[in-house]
């Protein structure tokens, strides 16, 4: 069974809340083990996760990043989604990692309940299972973890 972190962006408790209830249910019922972590908002999200994989312990199989950024009045949606995205999906590439994605990028908070709803979308589910899966395939083609190192970024 794998070990993975779960990590949340709090901005939008509520909606993170949810996110977070259906990864935590996915992975239990799966028999896998977690921890979970929160971060001020999305655009943390890739520095926690970085941490994560630079920390002397513990070690995770893979991450599953959590959050929600609603657009607002100003361009600040689309920088905020936008490094999120690419700094994830950097680190998934950069250092083989198995990361599931489950950032709610959003007009407005009905769109955000109706995705995270455990009973609705369960992005938070999805996120759990892309995070597995993407395990799966490291495990099929027998991809090694990368090595880290202090200098590395």
């Amino acid at each position: 069974m794998a070990h993975l972190l779960i990590l949340v962006a709090d901005y939008y408790r509520d909606i993170t809340d949810e996110l977070t209830l259906g990864a935590k249910t996915h992975l239990e019922a799966g028999g896998h083990s977690f921890d979970v972590v929160t971060v001020p908002g999305a655009f943390e999200l890739p520095a926690a996760i970085h941490f994560a994989m630079h920390a002397d312990a513990p070690a995770y199989d893979g991450y599953v990043a959590l959050g929600c950024v609603i657009r607002g009045e100003t361009s600040h949606y689309e920088y905020v989604c936008n490094e999120c995205a690419r700094g994830i999906a950097h680190l998934a590439i950069k250092h083989r990692a198995a990361i599931g994605f489950g950032v709610l990028t959003v007009e407005h908070k009905a769109q955000a309940q109706k995705r995270a709803n455990v009973n609705g979308a369960n992005k938070g589910r999805e996120a759990a299972e892309a995070a597995l899966r993407m395990l799966e395939l490291k495990s099929k083609w027998n991809v090694q973890p990368y090595e880290t190192h202090s200098h590395d970024g």
